[in-house]
């Protein structure tokens, strides 16, 4: 079929389909006159509209609206099986992966836990085939597959840096092999970026062009969003703000082959534990089943205990500890705004998060210091998986521009 041309009748259709569709997923079910409304299009073209969807499969009828006095009117809904997408993230512990269909609705999950000797291939597919079989779908059904993972593929070698503490991700064909096995679009993606798009898309970034986002895990990262758009760097690297050399710690050689930086050294979630017992507070030893039953880490586990406990706990010593840890943030995070000037800057990551209210406020504060600009500091609000929502959404946009694309 030819291309269409601007002005062509087949043009203008696919143009006002794509307007419907978009509004059924902002909305929810619409009848037709309301999609007439809300497009401006007649009574008799928006009913060509919705018949030309409802029989490509993109459409479906779902009930009536009996809300409205006079006659009931059908309603009509973004057909949410149309297509399903696949997210993973990928840590060290192990691969989370879940399916959503059209609507962004979760329909599966599944849990891996790493095992010694795991390859990532087989990784992978099995948390994508268990994610798929709770969707009751296939690998195959699934319209593109978006990977999170700690530090990026390098686009000119295809390498994966910054995450040497991945194991079973290094060899220099994993992508050649993860292609061959996911009969799929597949797009990798740096952790923290997809709690950025999940935070962009989601939660408390929306409407900002131009945010920074600190992350605090396993390892402190950062994700960059420039004019709405993320900033990844030549070898994907942008935003590995554990690698900043920073007052207050010694320089650390050879970053990348020890996976670490001055940044991650002095604020990191390992170091709340010498921090608390600095400040007085005692630190109790973490038992052998409770850091197994952990989400997290033992390290991140001990961090997010200790922030919680100071966030609630009145006046010293926790005041203190809290002051302490948000100079120790700020130190690093001042780099970053003085380069950047972010209209806000997101706080995420589970160790950040559990200092809650009060960690934010002294962060602020602590900055305002330091930095010659002050933006916003807003908690994240995507708090669930936030790697694997933005995962989703990711291969969600690229999806709906495909399937919403009626002239093809």
């Amino acid at each position: 079929m030819p291309a269409a041309t601007p002005g062509t009748p087949s043009l203008l259709r696919a143009m006002n389909d794509r307007a419907a569709l978009e509004l059924l997923l902002a909305h929810g079910p619409l009848s037709r006159t309301r999609i007439g409304h809300l497009t401006g299009l007649s009574k008799p073209t928006a009913s060509q509209l919705l018949a030309r969807l409802e029989a490509a499969g993109l459409v479906v009828a779902t009930g009536t609206d009996d809300g409205r006095p006079g006659p009931s009117a059908q309603l009509y809904a973004l057909n949410a099986g149309a297509a399903h997408v696949g997210g993973l993230d990928v840590t060290p512990d192990g691969v989370h992966a879940a399916v959503a269909d059209l609507t962004g609705t979760v329909t599966g999950r599944f849990a891996l836990p790493y095992t010694e000797g795991a390859d990532a291939v087989g990784q992978v597919t099995t948390a994508l085939d268990g994610a798929a079989a709770a969707a009751g779908l296939r690998r195959g059904d699934l319209h593109r597959v978006v990977v999170g993972t700690p530090g990026a593929f390098d686009p000119q070698t295809g390498r994966l840096r910054y995450a040497s503490h991945l194991p079973g991700w290094h060899s220099p064909t994993l992508l050649d092999e993860l292609a061959a096995a996911l009969p799929v679009p597949v797009e990798y993606e740096n952790d923290v970026n997809l709690a950025a798009v999940a935070e962009q898309r989601l939660g408390a970034a929306r409407g900002h062009e131009d945010f920074v986002l600190l992350w605090n895990e396993e390892g402190l990262g950062a994700a960059l969003v420039l004019g709405g758009r993320l900033h990844r760097g030549w070898t994907g690297g942008a935003g590995e703000v554990g690698f900043l050399p920073v007052p207050g710690h010694p320089l650390v050689r050879q970053v990348t082959r020890v996976n670490s930086g001055g940044y991650q050294e002095l604020a990191g979630a390992q170091v709340l534990p010498r921090l608390a017992r600095e400040c007085g507070i005692e630190v109790p030893p973490q038992d052998a089943a409770t850091a197994e039953a952990a989400p997290h880490g033992p390290q991140v586990a001990a961090a997010v205990a200790l922030l919680r406990r100071a966030a609630t706990a009145p006046g010293d010593p926790y005041r203190a500890f809290l002051q302490s840890y948000a100079t120790l943030l700020a130190t690093g995070l001042a780099s970053l705004v003085a380069v950047l000037d972010p209209e806000i800057v997101v706080l995420s990551g589970a160790v950040i998060g559990a200092g809650g209210e009060p960690l934010r406020a002294l962060l602020e504060t602590e900055l305002a210091e330091l930095a010659p600009s002050r933006p916003r500091l807003v908690a994240g609000e995507v708090l669930e998986r936030p790697v694997l929502r933005g995962a989703l959404e990711s291969a969600l946009a690229d999806t709906r521009e495909e399937v919403f694309d009626t002239s093809r």
